[in-house]
């Protein structure tokens, strides 16, 4: 039997009820499919930056590097600014493992009722991807006259080909193995954003052509 290690932030809020049954249906499934898991749990976010003055110690990516996969629920607290708790925790993991592919499936399940007028169980079956390291996550900016009454803060996003078309590839191929309606939707605002969307408009054509079998 195969044993993976899984690192496991729960974090805050709601993620330290949802981790331990997220635990538990991993453990169904190896145990399904001849798999074992050794969690390593991690006390970090919130309750750590209130002891410590951080969301993660200084080495947190080194500890986290010998694990086969990240397991992490959620992580903010009213009383500490989202930027902090961004760039001080899952900002730093997404750049350090390159995790660039942002995936989340919206499914509406059998006996559960849609605020939609009409779907039923099943009619919504989609995955929205988003690029998760460039764009506005760019740490690229920052602040003039400080905390005077001028203040200017200057941000600057990035998009770069090589991350616009991998990130295109993986919501393809993704189409492709999914094998539902097969199509792939580009959502941008190139009208009012003329060069980092016209950018992504044009990339999202040419890999677009590389998959003539999605709409």
């Amino acid at each position: 039997m195969k044993t993976l290690t899984i690192a496991v932030i729960a974090g805050d809020g709601v993620g330290t009820e949802v981790i331990p049954q997220a635990k538990r249906v991993l453990e169904k499934v190896g145990h399904k499919h001849g798999l074992s898991f050794v969690f390593q749990d991690f006390d970090w976010g919130a309750e750590h930056f209130f002891r410590w003055g951080q969301m993660m110690p200084a080495g947190a990516i080194d500890l986290l590097q010998p694990c086969d996969a990240i397991l992490l629920g959620a992580v903010g607290h009213p009383k500490i600014p989202d930027h902090t708790t961004l760039n001080g925790l899952l900002l730093p993991i997404r750049r350090a493992f390159d995790q660039y592919a942002n995936v989340r499936p919206a499914y509406l399940y059998p006996g559960v009722t849609s605020p939609l007028s009409r779907p039923k169980g099943g009619d919504i079956d989609l995955v929205v991807v988003r690029e998760n390291t460039e764009g506005e996550y760019a740490p690229v900016g920052g602040f003039v006259y400080r905390y005077q009454p001028e203040e200017v803060a200057i941000q600057t996003s990035v998009f770069t080909r090589r991350g616009c078309e991998r990130i295109m590839r993986f919501a393809f191929e993704m189409a492709k193995h999914r094998n539902r309606k097969r199509r792939v939707s580009s959502i941008t605002k190139s009208n009012a954003q003329g060069y980092s969307m016209v950018l992504w408009d044009r990339t999202f054509q040419d890999v677009a052509a590389e998959y003539p079998d999605i709409e």
